[in-house]
């Protein structure tokens, strides 16, 4: 077997993780013995090998018509990036955009090809292309391209696109766009609908009229009594009032008081639905985000109304974007004048409840609200558990008493039918005596069993005959009759007279 070529490489490359075959292993037959792959060897061969299997990016992505001079890549110095921004835009062109030339990276931006620009290749874009300063510095470099580093190459090469920043911006609005719709604008239907519904309730109108009526007669003597109304920032706190034995709280009481009294409004939770989706919402925030939008909108109109005028072959950004700028604008105001009503009906409410809606805000208004409803809702249940032990205990008891009752008269009535002395109830005694001696039931079981027997019949005969045929009386037998039994077992002649 000829040995095999040894390759020197110029650029690390990828390993693949085999097991070889010893050739001592292998026989004369073996297939191994008579390959000779030195034949299949190619220029191009080894070239895509290590454009492709290197284990660093490739070195080279050159401007078509450029010339290919990897082995300079390490020499050439930047012009006008600093480190730090030529390495990010490496480690960029080295992920998803690795197999990609400048140019068609290029040409994906122009006609908006969002299979290449996804959100994470934007962002990265937006954020480490250089400034328009130094893209315009960089093009005055655009005749000796081949001695600029890579990064420096690739910016070149998207320098030609107007205001591309913007373009890329207008992209990733336009991929974002119907996620921030679906994100404000339940938000903004939700805090307009629960305005309406805590102002219009009348169960819930009912509950802060007892809440006024409780906290006045408690601060009677105070200077917080005779109060007109109260922040509803108050109502979270009415659990903090305990009551005397420090087991249950004010809103206890006032659940109470309501299911007893005004059972109708225990189920004005059901009148505001929408405060708990308000209590998420930041108004700042919907505001914050129309402005975005807003924003978004004027300058992609503006790199809409500049693509007119820039006559591109590749540039599809006019067709591409034209309708979607149209569409968004058209979203946009119909969530502007939504957002604007809502602002009307907070301030509404505001001005209803007596309070500065920029001091205290849509958010904290509606969780305010949100947690005396829950608070509410608990205070039910645990009432209801209460009242349940309550009664649980109140049968347990009387249950209890009445054993004991009926124990007791047990006991009298066992002592009555045993107590001869009372005078007082002696007849009584006696007549239950007799009822018992008549009935049996004054008898032990073994004694209705024994005078329930059949009489055994044993008498004069019996013994007679026992002595006759040779046995003799019973020691327990009355003296009489055994001297009778002897006689009668010695005379002759007197058998046929026994009985």
């Amino acid at each position: 077997m000829k040995p095999k070529k040894k390759w020197q490489l110029e650029i690390p490359m990828k390993r693949t993780n085999w097991k070889t075959i010893q050739p001592q292993k292998l026989s004369e037959k073996a297939f191994w013995v008579n390959v000779e792959e030195d034949r299949l060897v190619s220029p191009d061969l080894i070239e895509g090998l290590s454009a492709k299997f290197s284990s660093k990016p490739a070195s080279k992505k050159i401007k078509e018509g450029g010339s290919d001079k990897p082995s300079s890549k390490k020499l050439r110095e930047l012009k006008v990036l600093d480190g730090k921004s030529a390495q990010n835009l490496l480690i960029l062109l080295g992920g998803s955009l690795k197999y990609m030339s400048y140019d068609d990276i290029k040409k994906s931006i122009l006609s908006c090809d969002e299979t290449v620009l996804t959100d994470s290749v934007l962002q990265a874009l937006i954020q480490y292309i250089p400034s328009p300063e130094q893209l315009k510095k960089l093009e005055e470099y655009k005749d000796q391209y081949d001695n600029l580093a890579e990064a420096e190459q690739f910016s070149v090469t998207l320098a030609s696109i107007k205001r591309l920043v913007p373009r890329l911006k207008s992209i990733s609005f336009k991929q974002h766009f119907a996620e921030m719709v679906q994100d404000i604008k339940p938000d903004i239907v939700a805090a307009t609908a629960a305005c309406e519904e805590v102002r219009d309730s009348k169960k819930f109108a009912k509950v802060l009229e007892l809440v006024l009526l409780v906290g006045n007669y408690l601060n009677s003597g105070t200077k917080n009594a005779q109060a007109v109304g109260f922040e509803m920032s108050y109502l979270p706190k009415l659990t903090s009032t305990k009551d005397a034995e420090n087991k249950t709280t004010l809103l206890h009481y006032l659940v109470d008081i309501i299911e007893e009294k005004f059972p109708e409004i225990l189920t004005f939770s059901e009148e505001v639905i929408h405060v708990d989706r308000a209590s998420r919402v930041s108004m700042d925030g919907i505001q914050k985000t129309l402005k975005q939008m807003d924003n978004s909108i004027r300058n992609l109109e503006t790199d809409l109304k500049n693509a007119k005028t820039i006559a591109s072959e590749n540039d599809k950004f006019l067709e591409v974007m034209g309708n979607f700028a149209k569409e968004a604008r058209d979203q946009y105001d119909v969530l502007q004048r939504m957002g604007t009503k809502m602002g009307v009906v907070y301030q509404e409410l505001a001005e209803y409840f007596a309070f500065d809606p920029l001091k205290y805000t849509l958010d904290e208004f509606f969780t305010d609200i949100k947690t005396f409803k829950d608070s509410f809702l608990q205070c039910h249940k645990d009432n209801c558990k209460l009242r349940e032990t309550e009664e649980k205990i109140r049968r347990a008891r009387e249950a209890k008493e009445k054993a004991e009752r009926e124990k007791q008269e047990r006991q009298a009535k066992k002592k009555s039918l045993v107590d001869m002395n009372i005078a007082d109830d002696q007849e009584g005694v006696m007549d239950s005596l007799l009822e018992a001696l008549q009935n049996g039931s004054a008898f032990s079981r073994d004694q209705r069993r024994k005078r329930d027997r059949p009489p055994r019949a044993v008498g004069g005969a019996e013994r007679a005959n026992r002595v006759v045929n040779g046995g003799t009386p019973r020691a327990d037998e009355p003296k009489s009759i055994q001297r009778d039994s002897h006689r009668i077992a010695f005379c002759p002649g007197t058998e046929r007279d026994v009985g």
